[in-house]
């Protein structure tokens, strides 16, 4: 039975075992965030990673591309980026009269959009179609976008000026939201004698890392949809999401889309233990990278220091788990 269950999960271990291997040649510590992309691309959904600059967010998704093979670009935002700008747009031929779509960068498998929260609204808008729908629409006419289109996203938590706040429709569209702090004083130590030694610039160790073949990926996805949930997991998920609903220091609780998300982490992690069936403690683990981005707290709630950690941290003890 435990070699079933080991062969039903086992494109999901190799594909994030190879990448915490790999990955790690490149970027020191960071466990959180190299899990958190990993288990995005495994869902076939998107990250928002939160963290101060210099923490290696850029160079981890950098890195990433490469360890799949997978075609890459990278937006870096600023206040005057347009939507053609990530889109592209259709252009005269001179030679015959007519118009020819010249593709922008978000026709690729991976998307890096650094700094989002620098983009206009306007330009922010021109990702909700692509998110959801795996395609956009240019001059009424639709394309569809590459089969593991996904978009990881970066900003910086502590800089306000020349910034726009993510509506709740864009970041309802993440998966994750991935909060990365500080490495430890080892880490820091480490990566310092790296540097020292020449390592870590980045581009030697990300053109020495094992590539991994995009099949493994597309099994992955496939296997994640036989990892089983029992019905009571199904309420427990259900009374989680509802519950940030009417929880008192919430204006705007979890909507449907995060009981989706809660539920496709959980059984990735799941997978990540070798485990066919996914249990209550997974869906604890997944509850606050699934379900912190997606509730705004009232004005009084933030002035007494409440954050949505906090409340997916007390609606959980809340919620009686299954047995």
């Amino acid at each position: 039975m435990s070699d079933e269950r080991e062969e039903a999960t086992a494109a999901i271990a190799t594909l994030i075992s190879h990448g915490r291997r790999e990955m790690a040649k490149v970027i020191v510590g960071q466990a959180e965030l190299v899990d958190g992309v990993l288990i995005a691309l495994v869902c076939g959904g998107h990250a928002l990673v939160e963290g101060v600059p210099g923490l290696g967010k850029t160079l981890a998704i950098k890195s990433l591309a490469r360890m799949l093979q997978v075609d890459f670009h990278r937006v870096q935002c600023t206040s005057d980026l347009m939507p053609s700008d990530l889109l592209g747009t259709n252009v005269l031929n001179m030679s015959n009269g007519e118009f020819s779509l010249h593709k922008g960068p978000m026709f690729t498998d991976l998307l890096l959009v650094d700094e989002i929260n620098r983009m206009p609204p306007r330009t922010q808008a021109s990702l909700l179609e692509s998110m959801e729908e795996r395609q956009v629409t240019i001059d009424g006419v639709r394309y569809p976008l590459p089969e593991f289109f996904t978009v990881l996203a970066t900003q910086n938590p502590v800089e306000f000026e020349g910034t726009y706040p993510l509506p709740e429709a864009q970041v309802d569209r993440f998966l994750l939201k991935i909060k990365i702090t500080y490495p430890s004083a080892e880490e820091e130590l480490k990566v310092l004698e790296g540097h020292h030694a020449g390592h870590y610039d980045g581009g030697a160790e990300i053109a020495a890392m094992e590539t991994i073949d995009t099949e493994t990926l597309r099994q992955a996805r496939m296997q994640l949809r036989s990892i089983r949930v029992e019905d009571s997991l199904f309420r427990y998920i259900t009374e989680v999401v509802r519950k940030t609903r009417n929880w008192p220091p919430v204006s705007l609780g979890a909507s449907p889309r995060a009981a989706i998300s809660l539920m496709l982490v959980a059984k990735a992690l799941a997978a990540l233990d070798g485990r066919d069936f996914v249990i209550p403690d997974d869906v604890k683990t997944a509850a606050l990278p699934a379900l912190r981005h997606r509730m705004l707290l009232r004005p009084e709630a933030e002035l007494e220091g409440m954050d949505t950690d906090r409340v997916v941290a007390e609606v959980l003890a809340s919620v009686e788990v299954p047995k």
